[in-house]
């Protein structure tokens, strides 16, 4: 029967059935997918390349095809979507130049299987299943592995107003968007695929639209971000050591006295217990706001990736250790026998890698209240941002990301980096104020808008009016709860569908 259906078809059908060019197909869907991420942002290519993979797919005659086709989209969309994970290892061409290419291929092939894995799955099943098992592995990709949710389909709409719905139900909620609007619409009607989507993302981007940010409130706490621009070849040089930290000095210095000043991670190249003086000359700079930063300290033969508030004293009024660490950056998994082959973690201390802390949990700001310090990787794991900000009393005034995406490259990754920040922000209905060594730096208000930003590979300092707290959200209050029983009610309405369809066909 498929075959004389086959024959039947046009060529161009009949090769879509053939599993290579298929995948083919579907890899340049995925690639076209993905320029709805930051940078690009054109989340409307990202729709229909949705919609042609779900196409591709129904062409599979076998499971082992369907997995092709979902792996090639998956390839195809993180191999873009990911590409900046080269830029890691070409900040020492010759120690670490070799594994770039591997980096991308191992982790852009790797994730792509959990796609794989849904297509085969769901293999003459229903769009309904397909759509709620693409979203539970995404999910599940922001776990397994100590888990990686970036470039997740959601993310295509964080700048735009549908991003608000991510109060709701997070960048799970996004990704069925992202993936039941082409479903709906090719299962509504060819005529009507391309109509669909676009009705509908307009309809949400005039309900949603926050517009823009109000001006803040004449008693605001003024935050200064501080972004020295030290370039990652060069930060640990030891003649380029004293021009960086007098950028933070000078650039710390300038203009009135603000309400807190924030420097990025790592801002000092010496471990707490070293930086006596450069900490006094900061705080002198400072004339008695309070400085965060990051900062590298050690406890025995332990090293910690760290942050601190230093109040006007000088002392260390709060001490945050980074615990969600970055597995071959930070840390190499069975450390020492990769150490025999010469692998090293890329931004490992000189101890040999780092500790992880006990866990995400706010600190105390003198003159703001609590805040929730995240360093760099953690601002990507919304779960576990929902852990530590409780409601109530002890709900964070603000989120402080500090980062350095300069081992992101000058191309998408410090783009996407920020923009998973404002999501966050949206997430929590909280502010954040993020800082990155060469950028991007900024203020994220609760509903993520940018009211103040630092651009990329710029040195300078800004500084910026604390926006208010909003009401803790759903999605801050009931976490991944709420989308997991959609999902089990969406896949069994497809299980139904797909049995009522085979009794129809049977009978």
């Amino acid at each position: 029967m498929t075959a004389s259906l086959l024959r039947a078809r046009p060529a161009a059908w009949r090769r879509a059935a053939r599993p290579w060019p298929r995948a083919a197909a579907a890899g340049f869907a995925g690639l076209v997918g993905a320029l709805g991420l930051a940078p690009w942002g054109l989340w409307w290519l990202s729709l229909p390349a949705v919609a042609l993979a779900l196409v591709l797919r129904g062409h599979a005659t076998t499971r082992g095809g369907a997995f092709l086709t979902g792996w090639a989209f998956g390839a195809g969309w993180f191999g873009l979507g990911l590409s900046w994970i080269v830029e890691p290892f070409l900040v020492d061409v010759a120690r670490h130049g070799w594994m770039a290419p591997f980096a991308l291929l191992f982790l852009a092939g790797g994730l792509a299987l959990f796609w794989g894995a849904v297509f085969a799955a769901a293999h003459r099943r229903g769009a309904a299943l397909l759509v709620a098992l693409w979203i539970a592995a995404e999910m599940a990709r922001g776990v397994v592995f100590t888990g990686f949710p970036w470039a997740m389909p959601g993310h295509v709409f964080i700048d735009t107003p549908v991003a608000q719905l991510a109060a709701l139900g997070g960048a799970p909620l996004l990704t069925l968007i992202a993936l039941g609007l082409p479903a709906a619409a090719l299962a509504i009607g060819r005529s009507l695929w391309l109509a669909v989507p676009a009705l509908a993302c307009m309809a949400a981007w005039i309900a949603l639209d926050p517009g823009p940010a109000p001006a803040p409130p004449p008693d605001a706490p003024v935050v200064r971000l501080v972004q020295p621009n030290a370039v990652q070849a060069l930060k640990w040089d030891p003649d380029w050591l004293p021009v960086f930290h007098e950028r933070l000095m000078s650039l710390t210095g300038q203009g009135d006295v603000p309400d807190l000043v924030v420097w990025p991670e790592t801002a000092l190249p010496w471990l707490l217990d070293q930086s006596g003086e450069a900490l006094a000359q900061g705080v002198a700079a400072a004339r008695g706001a309070p400085l965060a930063l990051g900062i590298q300290r050690r406890e025995g033969a332990r090293y910690y990736n760290s942050a601190i508030v230093v109040d006007a004293d000088g002392g260390v009024a709060s001490l945050y250790d980074k615990s969600h660490l970055v597995p071959f950056g930070e840390y190499v998994p069975f450390g020492e026998t990769a150490a025999r082959f010469g692998i090293h973690g890329l931004a490992a201390s000189e101890g040999g890698g780092y500790t992880p802390g006990p866990g995400l949990h706010p600190v105390s700001v003198p003159g703001i209240g609590l805040a929730l310090p995240l360093i760099c990787y953690e601002g990507i794991f919304a779960r576990e941002i929902n852990a530590a900000t409780t409601t109530g009393a002890l709900r964070p005034r603000l989120m402080l990301l500090m980062t350095n995406d300069a081992w992101f490259g000058h191309v998408s990754g410090p783009y996407q980096h920020f923009a998973q920040a404002r999501l966050r922000a949206i997430e929590q209905r909280m502010p954040m104020a993020r800082v990155a060594n060469t950028g991007v730096s900024g203020m994220i208000d609760a509903m993520g808008r940018v009211t103040a930003r630092i651009g990329l590979d710029e040195m300078g300092a800004v500084d910026a009016a604390l926006p208010p707290r909003g009401a803790a959200p759903a999605y801050a209050r009931w976490g991944d709860a709420p989308m997991l029983a959609l999902l089990l009610a969406l896949g069994l309405a497809g299980m139904r569908r797909n049995r009522l369809d085979r009794g129809r066909a049977g009978a």
